[in-house]
């Protein structure tokens, strides 16, 4: 036993450092990644695996079929092909030993596109949704896309019109998976011009922070800090100085009107710090109020 242990036993000792280990990064990716080209986000899920296998989770899917062959091609260039697929059709499948099984020596897990309210109503708190958390907690990647992204975060964007401004009571929200708190995520952003209901949802939820992700674009967070990669942009809407919203008084149906709401436009190479709801890369003085901004509130 190492000097100075004391009456602690080194086990106890090697669980508690365990519990500090990091968790793994999240590839949280707006939908539509490329799959046959340069293929940028595959591979950087695959850097993350370093060899390791693979669990996709078809489970967004009504009808997942083509889903895992589409990926097992993409991936299999990549050195990925140890790849399995996990799919149930209802909350019960979620007790069977051999889906379990599947989860055994994953180096990460991929959720795949479809309805993100399939995944959160059908694996959410289950045995499943234990191996999940079990894999990302000793630091093994988790990825989603589309579906699969909107999932990660603790409060859901589940519906809402697109392509056109946020009118009150046109949104539906219901809690996700928690993997990433304090944000509200969105998917193939620019492209189904999505800007109306992610204003909307922060609107509702201020102290949250609305992200935008478009198609063949990830974010690639680690801690609290994450770098853009892909093709599009990023939109990070901050609601927290927001003067003024009509969104508790007004009726139904009208148009929401929000002041002083600041957003962020991110590409690839740009990285975002959550806890000071910040760009990295801003000059040191705006930095330094952001810090002040934190501690004082």
């Amino acid at each position: 036993m190492p000097t100075g242990v004391g009456p602690r036993r080194l086990d106890e000792i090697m669980t508690e450092r365990a519990r500090k280990r990091p968790r793994g990064p999240l590839i949280i990716i707006g939908g539509g990644e490329d799959k046959e080209g340069r293929r940028v986000i595959l591979r950087e899920v695959a850097k993350h695996l370093n060899g390791g296998k693979l669990v996709l989770a078809t489970v967004a899917s009504h009808e997942p079929e083509g889903y895992f062959e589409a990926y097992e091609r993409a991936f299999a260039d990549l050195g990925v092909t140890d790849l399995v697929e996990l799919y149930v059709k209802d909350r019960a499948e979620t007790l069977d030993p051999d889906k379990l099984r599947l989860f055994d020596g994953a180096a990460g897990v991929f959720f795949s596109g479809g309805d993100q309210l399939r995944i959160s109503s059908q694996i959410g708190d289950t045995p499943i949704e234990q191996r999940v958390r079990e894999i990302h907690e000793r630091g093994g990647l988790l990825a989603g896309t589309s579906a699969g992204a909107s999932v990660m975060s603790e409060t859901m964007l589940v519906k809402g019109t697109s392509g056109e401004s946020y009118k009150i009571g046109d949104l539906h929200m219901a809690p996700g998976l928690g993997l990433v708190r304090n944000v509200i995520i969105d998917q193939h952003f620019a492209e189904r011009g999505r800007f109306g209901r992610l204003f909307g949802a922060v609107a509702h939820n201020p102290r949250e922070l609305g992200i935008g992700i478009d198609e063949d674009t990830a974010l690639v967070l680690e801690e609290e800090r994450f770098e853009v990669i892909g093709s599009g942009c990023v939109y990070v809407v901050d609601g927290a100085g927001v003067t003024y919203s009509n969104i508790a008084e007004a009726r139904p149906e009208r148009a929401l009107s929000m002041y002083d709401i600041r957003m962020h436009v991110l590409s690839s190479g740009d990285s975002f710090d959550l806890s000071l709801r910040r760009p990295t890369e801003v000059p040191d003085l705006l930095k330094s109020h952001a810090i002040e901004a934190q501690v004082s509130g």
